[in-house]
Formats: structure tokens, C-alpha cells, sequence
């Protein structure tokens, strides 16, 4: 009995791993932040690059598990806002953020990696996001950052859309919005009891951060077992 137990698994487990199809790539684009300083448009990346690696492993055709790294350096200006109270008031930043996301894609079409010919489609991505940031405040209109680069929460919400290029390489365009649980990325809330006096902005609203750009990814493994037959 144990031995058929042992082969049964082995089987399953043999299945499961040839039952793969792996994605390895990069992402390049620019990203842009929403808060206390700068613009408050949701999609407006900068001249600082945001660049990343990601990796999705596809469970079937319409559902991915994936993951990806990528770092930025988050730049705002007041005197790009359309809000006259930010203009006159003229500050600006820069944070050096990296985010480890891991979560779930989902096509809205069916994307065979296996089947021959052009394919596309419209995709969502969500999951958990943490980040790295600086710990800045502000003091007569001049920046400064104290102690060391703390860890935060965001959630994901991610949309694109993809194209086969070639028979390996997956081309996508999305954009991706991180909502954080804090609201000391842009230094308008310093969490050290010695700057209380330099908070400013909304203090109940938090802090959001967006990249923009494009994914090339390289498809590999075995063909998957989650055709229709």
C-alpha cells in the first residue's frame, strides 16, 4: 500500500513540475509619485529611471503566479503641480525606493505560451508589495534624511497589456500604482518625535507611488498540462 502511495505521488509530483512554463525578464520605464509634493496626476513618470527584474510562473493560460524587484529613484516638484499653493511653496524631493511585489496575474483572454502564432492580451496584476524608502524631512525648504532606510506595506494594482513577439519573448506595457501605508515617503511626515514641528500636507491621506514602462520576458520549461483535451 505504501509503495503504491510513494509511486502515486512520485507521479503527481512528476506532473507537476513538467506542468510549468517559467518567465524570466526585465522592466524599464519611469515612475512618478502622488502626495503632499508634486503633481497629483496618477500616471506621469518622470526622467528617473525605473528599472526591474520579474519572474512568472504560469499556471494555466488565463492565471500566472509572479513576482519582480525593481528600483527608482522618486523625484517630485511642486513647481510642476497644478495646485497654486504647492507652486508657491516649492518644494521638491528625491527617495530612493526599492519594491519586492509578489502576487498573481490574470489575462482577460486566454495566452497559450504553447500554441503557434500572434497572441495578445489586456492583463491585471495584483498581490503584496514592500518597499525600502529614505527617512527625509524638510527644514527651510532644503531635504535632509536621518537614521537608516526603513521597510513599509503597499498594495499593488497593476494593468497592461502583452504581445508574443516571438516564439520566447512576451513584450507588455502596464502601469502600476503602489498605495503605501505611510505618508513620510515625500518627508511631510517625519516620524521622529524631535521633527514633529516639520510635518505638513494632509496627514490622513498616504502616500502612492507608480511605475510605468514596459516588460520583456523570456518563456522556458516544458509544455504545460492545462489544455482542454
Amino acid at each position: 500500500m505504501k509503495r503504491l502511495f510513494y509511486i502515486t505521488a512520485a507521479f503527481f509530483v512528476f506532473q507537476f513540475v513538467n506542468a510549468q512554463i517559467h518567465e524570466f525578464g526585465v522592466f524599464v520605464g519611469g515612475s512618478n509619485f502622488i502626495g503632499d509634493v508634486g503633481k497629483t496626476n496618477f500616471i506621469s513618470p518622470n526622467n528617473r529611471l525605473a528599472i526591474g527584474l520579474l519572474y512568472k510562473w504560469n499556471k494555466s493560460p488565463r492565471f500566472s503566479w509572479r513576482g519582480s524587484l525593481t528600483h527608482t529613484s522618486l523625484y517630485a516638484n511642486d513647481n510642476y503641480s497644478d495646485i497654486e499653493s504647492r507652486k508657491q511653496r516649492g518644494y521638491s524631493f528625491e527617495n530612493q525606493i526599492t519594491d519586492i511585489t509578489a502576487g498573481f496575474e490574470f489575462n482577460f483572454y486566454e495566452f497559450n505560451l504553447h500554441e503557434s502564432g500572434f497572441q495578445s492580451t489586456p492583463y491585471i496584476h495584483t498581490g503584496l508589495s514592500y518597499f525600502l524608502s529614505e527617512n527625509l524631512y524638510v527644514e527651510n525648504k532644503k531635504y535632509k534624511s536621518y537614521g537608516s532606510r526603513r521597510g513599509g506595506i503597499a498594495i499593488p494594482m497593476v494593468v497592461g497589456y502583452k504581445f508574443r513577439i516571438a516564439k520566447h519573448f512576451i513584450l507588455g506595457i502596464e502601469t502600476g500604482a503602489r498605495y503605501t501605508f505611510k505618508d513620510d515617503i515625500d518627508g511631510s511626515f517625519p516620524k521622529s518625535e524631535n521633527l514633529e514641528r516639520l510635518k505638513f500636507g494632509n496627514t490622513n491621506s498616504k502616500d502612492w507611488y507608480v511605475f510605468t514602462g514596459a516588460t520583456l520576458t523570456y518563456t522556458f520549461g516544458q509544455k504545460p498540462c492545462y489544455c482542454n483535451n
